[in-house]
């Protein structure tokens, strides 16, 4: 009786979905390429509904006369849009839309669906999603809901229909958010597993098809009726486990999907529809499927490096994965205003100079907007500490008058910022099924039982390799196991490919033979899409293009270090977690373990392929030695020059702008002055309007930057 009444739930819940998804022909396609903008955005998400006293027209002037330009509305308040089932409320929001559109404030809106009315959480507790321990949420945190359930697919179409008509003709709204920082939130209710269950049907075709993928014929699991598939809760298989990450993700890209086309269906065709992404890199969100369906992909980049520590590393790690997701121009939706924590426990607040700086580290990126989150320090609840442009006492302070002055530089040059364009000539190879399936079975665990986390994973070493590019100024793009085609980068990084296809493995290969350059760290080509180790002798298809094989393996108790410091770094020369014994076959090797028991075999390897070159890391190398070893495939690539030669603090970032022009960014992420050597085409810096020659040295003060706009040829 349980799974018929699922199965009509699922049923009624895709009927609601497909209403929504066939849409009028008149409704556009999303834009394959993001939209360009005449100009910088800046702002804040703006709650008057938060405040405790009524100060619209306070705060609508001191945001103008900071020189922002676009506030987010709307998306945190179901219950204020809609009181009770079936009542809507709109007065309280159009006049915060009236008093931002006379100021000339442009108003992105969200749809309000990522935190449960009361009255909803109610009358419908199956909205609630269930754990797969078998827990169901209790009413009080957001994002505590399954998204699939008909009776939320109902209630969240229906407010956002009357919505996005009402402000669809409103000059000042520009653009619009669905929903807020989703993921899959855990949920394994039962109509869930129906999905899931349908999913597999459709993939495998037959449950023996399935048992032998996933080779559970183990414990004697073997399935040869679909009506005997387990739920999630205990599974042990890792095929499974796999494969439920992926319908996690599609219930995401689903679920977003849907309510991207019902915003589309009653939108202006000149209003934009993005998401905010909460940061980059999710196990459970695909979000390069996510954003087909947008016009321009959003994300909440916040960086955890404070006062001293901050150097704009995360900050570019998360907008170069962003930025890849639609091949273009991106959002910052949420950034570090003053301080952040959902306690009192972690409140440093950005030294002088850093708030500005912050704002053009985005916009170096490739960000056509940069919002704070929030305009307002939250009074009361969960987010008291995370605090906004304002502090508690609502008035103007430090942050705000640094903030102004960026804000008014904005408005002189942010046409000459918008729409930059970042040309890379490295991009690194991101796999969510290697992520999901490497913390599935951990290479460096804590400890050998239970609990415990991981000293280092697949996250930890795609974070090491892009701060290695980080740190030798050298721009990245990120690619994904859907490409076809890697050719336009000079140098491909792969990152521990732990699950890959035939097809991916032997792209990669044609690649390096045909001229590509490829550093690859090891677990790659491990298991098939299956997340089965390979029946072939490691590493499988990849064998002639590595030039090694190796049948043994061993995690290191102890870090080792490398025989004869052969990349000089000194107290650095150290690798750990993990050896892989690899025996050359046509490859050298570039350096050997000083041990003797690990010493026979090479921990770093180079093989020349036909018209390239590949080199391969058998171990988890150190921070200072995987920049050695990444800037000697660079320099072997030809991509290393002057903004290689900068002052340690010193980084760099260059791109076109939408007339044509070079721009270079430099960053002084110091607390010391700093001045080096300009080698590009002489130009101007924006920020001074002075002249800058090639070779003229620019000095810059702590926490300082210069934008240097090329001179037309």
């Amino acid at each position: 009786m349980l799974l018929k009444r699922t199965v009509l739930l699922v049923a009624s819940s895709l009927a609601i979905a497909s209403a929504a998804l066939a849409a009028p022909a008149t409704v556009r396609a999303p834009s394959a390429t993001p939209p360009e903008f005449p100009t910088i955005l800046y702002g804040a998400a703006y709650y008057h509904e938060y405040m405790p006293t009524d100060r619209l027209d306070k705060d609508v002037a001191m945001i103008k006369a900071a020189g922002f330009n676009v506030v987010r509305l709307g998306e945190s308040t179901w219950s204020l849009w809609e009181p009770e089932n079936g009542r809507f409320e709109y007065a309280w929001m159009d006049r915060v839309i009236d008093a931002m559109g006379k100021a000339g404030i442009k108003v992105i809106m969200g749809t309000p669906t990522y935190s449960l009315p009361a009255w909803m959480a109610r009358q419908h507790p199956e909205i609630l999603a269930r754990k797969s321990n078998g827990v169901r949420n209790n009413y009080g945190m957001r994002q505590n809901m399954n998204t699939d359930a008909p009776a939320y697919r109902f209630y969240a179409e229906r407010l956002i229909r009357r919505i996005v008509a009402r402000y669809k003709d409103n000059p000042a709204v520009i653009g619009w958010q669905v929903d807020n920082e989703t993921s899959s939130y855990g949920a394994s209710n039962d109509d869930v597993f129906v999905g899931f269950q349908r999913y597999l049907e459709k993939k495998f075709d037959t449950p023996e098809n399935l048992s032998k993928a996933w080779f559970l014929n183990y414990w004697g699991q073997d399935l040869h009726s679909w009506a005997d598939l387990p739920t999630a809760d205990g599974a042990q298989s890792t095929g499974y486990k796999l494969e439920w990450s992926r319908w996690s993700q599609m219930r995401v890209t689903d679920f977003l999907s849907w309510q991207s086309a019902l915003v589309r269906e009653h939108a202006s065709p000149r209003q934009f529809v993005t998401h905010d992404f909460a940061g980059a890199m999710h196990s459970d969100v695909n979000e390069g499927a996510v954003a087909a369906a947008l016009d321009v992909a959003g994300v909440n980049i916040y960086h955890w490096s404070p006062q001293e520590q901050y150097d704009g590393a995360q900050q570019t790690l998360q907008a170069d994965f962003t930025r890849a997701l639609k091949r273009g121009n991106f959002l910052v939706i949420e950034t570090n205003a003053q301080t952040t924590d959902w306690s009192s426990s972690f409140q440093y607040p950005p030294y002088d100079g850093q708030f500005r700086e912050d704002v053009y580290t985005h916009l170096s990126n490739g960000a056509n907007m940069v919002e704070y989150w929030h305009w307002a320090s939250i009074h009361a609840n969960q987010e008291t500490y995370w605090k906004g442009v304002l502090s508690h006492d609502l008035e103007p302070n430090r942050a705000y008058a640094e903030m102004s002055r960026t804000g008014h530089e904005l408005q002189k040059i942010g046409p000459r910022l918008a729409n930059l364009k970042l040309r890379s000539d490295v991009a690194i190879l991101w796999s969510r099924d290697s992520l999901n399936a490497l913390n599935d079975m951990p290479f460096a665990k804590d400890s050998q039982w239970g609990g415990g986390g991981s000293k280092a994973d697949y996250g930890s070493l795609v974070r090491q390799l892009h701060r290695s590019l980080y740190d030798l100024n050298v721009s990245a793009d990120f690619v994904f196991p859907e490409a076809q085609d890697f050719s336009a980068y000079k140098v491909l990084i792969v990152p521990s490919l732990y699950v890959a296809d035939d097809a991916l493995l032997a792209r990669i290969n044609d690649y390096i033979r045909k001229g590509g350059r490829v550093l690859m760290t090891f677990k790659s080509g491990f298991t098939n899409e299956n997340t089965a180790v390979r029946w072939t002798m490691a590493p499988g298809p990849l064998r002639e293009a590595l030039g090694f094989h190796y049948q043994e393996f061993s995690n290191l108790a102890q870090p080792l270090k490398l025989k004869d410091d052969p990349y000089k770094t000194g107290g650095e020369n150290t690798v750990r977690h993990w050896a892989e014994f690899l025996q050359l076959d046509t490859a050298k090797a570039l350096a050997y373990y000083d041990h003797p028991f690990f010493g026979r075999w090479p921990a770093i390897t180079s093989n020349q392929y036909g018209a390239g070159k590949v080199v391969y890391e058998g171990t988890y190398l150190s921070d200072k030695l995987q920049t050695e070893v990444v800037r000697s495939v660079l320099q072997e690539a030809g991509l290393t020059g002057p903004d290689q030669q900068l002052p340690a603090k010193v980084r760099a970032r260059s791109g076109v702008n939408s007339f044509g022009r070079a721009v270079h960014y430099y960053f002084n992420y110091s607390g010391e002055e700093v001045s080096f050597d300009y080698r590009h085409r002489g130009g101007t810096n924006l920020l001074t309007s002075g002249r800058v020659g090639s070779n003229d040295k620019v000095t810059l003060a702590p926490w300082d930057l210069a934008i240097v706009e090329e001179s037309a040829k």
